[in-house]
C-alpha cells in the first residue's frame, strides 16, 4: 500500500455524504466530481503502465461506467488504442454519467459489445463496471466477466473498487476482479482494506478530487490506518542518561514440555522491541534451550503457583500463552497470572484457555487469529472473516481491553476509539511463531511506555514492517526469527 495514502477510512454510506457535501455546499458540480476521477485515473493509469498502447475499458452503469467513459476519452485524445465493452446500454445512462457517455460518443467514441477475445488485444483492461454500490451477490453476465477477466492474466486497473468486491466489509460478492492496481475518489474506502480485499485490490492509490478535507471532519471515522507516526510519536530517541531499568521489567510465561521455540521467540522480541529486562517463566526442561539461543534472557522454571507468583511480582507487564499448552500445566499458571492486576498480553494457548471462561479486564491485550477469535465467540473461523470487524467489536464487548485481530488487514480495537488497520504485511508471514514475535513485539513496548492501545498499534506497525522487509528476500521459506532480525531500524524510526 502507498504510503501516501490518508490515514482516515470510511464506510460508503459516509463516502456518498461527502460527496453530497461537496456538490450541495461547497458547490462543485456532480460533473466536474466526475471528470476529475476519470483525469485522475487516466493519469495513474499512464503512471502504472507507460508503455501500455492497448486499453480495453469496461463499462456497466451508473457513475462507475462515467468514470470510465471519461478515462477512455482522454486516452483516445492522447492517441491510444481505446476499446470500449459495454455491459449496459449507454443510451439509457442517466444524470452525470449520461454526460459522461455524450462527450465520449461526441469525441469519435464507440462501443462494443463484450467478447472474450478482446481481453487477449488489451495491455491494461479498466474496470468501469459496477462500483462502491454492491450490495448483492454477482451473478449472470457480469460475473461471468469478472471471471473470464480474472482468468486472462491481463493487468486490470479497478476505478474506485473492484467489480464484485463489498465496500464496507471487503468480501467478494459471489466473484469479484482481481486487479492490480485500484484508484479510489473522495476518501477511503473501509472495505478496500479489510477482509478478502487485500486478494483483489492490487496497489491502491488515492484521489481526493478537490474535495476539502474539512467536510469529512463532522463525520465518524469507520477505521485508521497505522502508519510510522504511531512509532514516531510513542517512542522518541532516548535519553543519554538512560539505563534498562528506565525501560521496563518483562515476564513471559509459557513453554510447556516440547514448546520451547515459542516462549524464547516472544521473548528475544520483547527485548528488540527494547524492554530493558525481560524474563521467561517455563518448563525446567527448556531452560538450557532458551539460554543457549538467547543468553540476554533470563529464565526461570516453574512448576507451582508460587514460583511463578513471586516473578509476577517483579514484573512491570506480563505475556502469557506463546507455547503454554491446554493441560493442567498451563492452565495452572493462567490462572495464577489472572489472579494478578499487571498488565498483560495474552496469547496463543492462553486464549484457547480463556475461551473455556471468558471474563472481561480493561488492563490486556488479547491476540487471536481468526481460529482464536472463533472460539473465544463461540463461531467459526469462517464466520470471523465474514465480518471483521464485527468480531472485533464482539470480543471487546465479551472481553473488554485492547484487542488485535490477525490476519490479513490486522485489527486493534479498544472500546470507545475507533479501530485501527494494518495494511501492511504479506503471506510470507503465515508461519509458525509469527504471532509469537507479535506478543513479544506488545509486551516489549508496553513496557517501556505503559500504554497498552498504543503499544498495540505501534507493535503491529513494527511487526508488519519488518515482515515486509524480510519478504524482499522473498515471501515463501520466510521465518518467524527472520522478523526478529529486522525490527531494530522499525523501532528506532527517529
Amino acid at each position: 500500500m502507498s504510503k501516501d495514502l490518508p490515514g482516515k477510512l470510511y464506510r460508503v454510506a459516509q463516502v456518498r455524504e461527502l460527496d453530497r457535501l461537496a456538490i450541495d455546499q461547497v458547490g462543485i458540480p456532480g460533473y466536474t466530481l466526475m471528470y476529475r476521477a476519470g483525469e485522475a485515473a487516466f493519469q495513474a493509469l499512464r503512471r502504472r503502465w507507460p508503455r501500455a498502447r492497448r486499453i480495453l475499458v469496461l463499462c456497466g452503469a451508473g457513475n462507475n461506467a462515467g468514470d470510465g467513459y471519461v478515462l477512455a476519452r482522454m486516452a483516445r485524445t492522447e492517441g491510444l488504442l481505446v476499446t470500449v465493452a459495454a455491459l449496459f446500454d449507454p443510451e439509457r445512462l442517466e444524470g452525470d454519467a449520461a454526460i459522461a457517455w455524450e462527450a465520449y460518443k461526441t469525441s469519435g467514441g464507440t462501443v462494443e459489445e463484450w467478447r472474450p477475445s478482446m481481453l487477449a488485444a488489451a495491455d491494461v483492461v479498466v474496470d468501469a463496471m459496477l462500483g462502491t454500490g454492491l450490495s448483492r451477490e454477482l451473478k449472470g453476465k457480469p460475473r461471468e466477466l469478472v471471471e473470464y477477466v480474472n482468468e486472462s492474466g491481463v493487468d486490470v486497473f479497478a476505478l474506485d473498487i473492484p467489480t464484485g468486491l463489498h465496500a464496507d466489509s471487503g468480501q467478494p460478492m459471489g466473484a469479484a476482479i482481481a486487479a492490480t492496481s485500484t484508484i479510489t475518489f473522495v476518501a477511503l474506502k473501509l472495505g478496500l482494506f479489510t477482509g478478502e480485499a487485500p486478494c483483489f485490490t492490487g496497489a491502491v492509490v488515492f484521489d481526493d478530487l478537490g474535495i476539502p478535507g474539512k467536510l469529512a471532519e463532522a463525520l465518524p471515522v469507520a477505521a485508521n490506518r497505522i502508519t510510522a507516526s504511531h512509532i514516531a510519536s510513542l517512542l522518541p530517541r532516548r535519553r543519554r542518561t538512560a539505563h534498562k531499568g528506565d525501560f521496563g521489567n518483562v515476564l513471559v510465561v509459557g513453554g510447556d514440555t516440547g514448546m520451547a521455540g515459542a516462549v524464547r521467540l516472544a521473548a528475544e522480541a520483547a527485548l528488540r522491541a527494547g524492554a530493558g529486562r525481560v524474563t521467561v517463566a517455563t518448563r525446567p526442561g527448556n531452560i538450557a534451550a532458551v539460554i543457549a539461543g538467547r543468553p540476554e534472557l533470563m529464565c526461570h522454571g516453574v512448576e507451582t503457583a508460587d514460583e511463578l507468583q513471586e516473578l509476577i511480582d517483579a514484573a512491570d507487564v506480563i505475556a502469557i500463552g506463546p507455547g503454554l499448552g491446554q493441560r493442567g500445566w498451563g492452565q495452572r499458571l493462567l490462572t495464577t497470572t489472572l489472579g494478578n492486576d499487571k498488565p498483560m498480553v495474552v496469547d496463543a494457548d492462553a486464549l484457547n484457555l480463556l475461551a473455556r471462561h471468558a471474563q472481561r479486564r480493561d488492563n490486556w491485550v488479547l491476540t487471536p487469529h481468526p481460529g482464536e477469535a472463533g472460539r473465544l465467540l463461540d463461531l467459526r473461523s469462517a464466520e470471523v472473516q465474514q465480518d471483521r470487524l464485527a468480531a472485533l467489536a464482539q470480543l471487546l464487548e465479551r472481553y473488554g481491553g485492547t484487542v488485535v485481530l490477525k490476519g490479513a488487514g490486522t485489527l486493534i480495537g479498544h472500546r470507545g476509539y475507533p479501530p485501527c488497520i494494518s495494511d501492511l504485511g504479506n503471506p510470507g508471514m503465515a508461519a509458525p511463531g509469527v504471532g509469537d514475535v507479535l506478543t513479544g513485539i506488545i509486551v516489549g513496548i508496553a513496557a517501556q511506555t505503559a500504554n497498552l492501545v498504543q503499544a498495540a498499534e505501534a507493535a503491529v506497525y513494527v511487526h508488519a514492517a519488518a515482515g515486509d522487509d524480510a519478504a524482499r528476500d522473498g515471501e515463501r521459506g520466510m521465518l518467524a526469527s527472520d522478523l526478529i532480525d529486522r525490527m531494530r531500524k522499525w523501532i528506532n524510526p527517529n
